[in-house]
């Protein structure tokens, strides 16, 4: 039985952060609101974590393209190569926002990546977020969970959400509703940046 636990996110109350990075330092799998879609998540750090996710998204976590969720662009250089100039400058233009950035990774990417050669940076613009991630002091590996029914492609009611996974992960965090159109997906990895999933938001190149 996965925990429920509501969290506002205009104050995100520090007691509930910390249970919920109790949760994800101890290995757990926790369902989180972001900008746009509702989330799996865990902590970056744990491996077994990581396949548990890639398990029920059905894929191999070496081929898995997860998202990094970072506090903020300080995190960076711990999993992407030196950037330029005006690539830093999109990104701050942007971040914190609903996009996700293909960046090309080094050598400090989680062993299970090693043969990436990109890695997807995500700097989510909601308060719960971004409280986790500071929390735990580390990224957090993110996917959307998605929805069987072709209409409505991502759950945007929390206790819908509970009702399907409780017992596959071990927290849903209750932020509200969610939205349920997902990050734009900009790749940066080449000389030109390249939307390649138009979704929220409105790009500043």
């Amino acid at each position: 039985m996965a925990e429920f636990i509501k969290i506002y996110e205009e104050n995100p109350n520090p007691k509930e952060i910390k249970r919920v990075v109790k949760i994800l330092r101890d290995g757990g799998v926790i369902i989180y609101p972001s900008d746009t879609v509702y989330a799996l998540g865990c902590d970056i750090k744990n491996t077994r974590a990581m396949e548990r996710v890639a398990q029920l998204r059905g894929v191999k976590l070496e081929k898995a393209n997860f998202s990094f969720v970072c506090e903020d662009l300080s995190n960076l250089s711990d999993y992407v190569k030196q950037i330029d100039t005006p690539t830093f400058k999109l990104l701050k233009r942007n971040l914190p926002g609903p996009y996700t950035f293909i960046l090309p990774g080094n050598n400090n990417l989680p062993s299970v990546f090693k043969k990436k050669k990109e890695v997807g940076i995500r700097v989510p613009d909601n308060s719960i977020t971004h409280a986790i991630v500071q929390e735990l002091g580390n990224p957090i590996i993110s996917t959307s969970i998605k929805d069987e029914d072709e209409v409505i492609e991502y759950t945007t009611d929390p206790e819908l959400i509970l009702e399907k996974w409780d017992n596959l992960v071990d927290l849903v965090i209750d932020g509200g509703y969610g939205g349920n159109i997902p990050s734009t997906v900009i790749d940066l990895t080449g000389d030109e940046p390249v939307v390649l999933r138009e979704g929220k938001g409105s790009l500043e190149l």
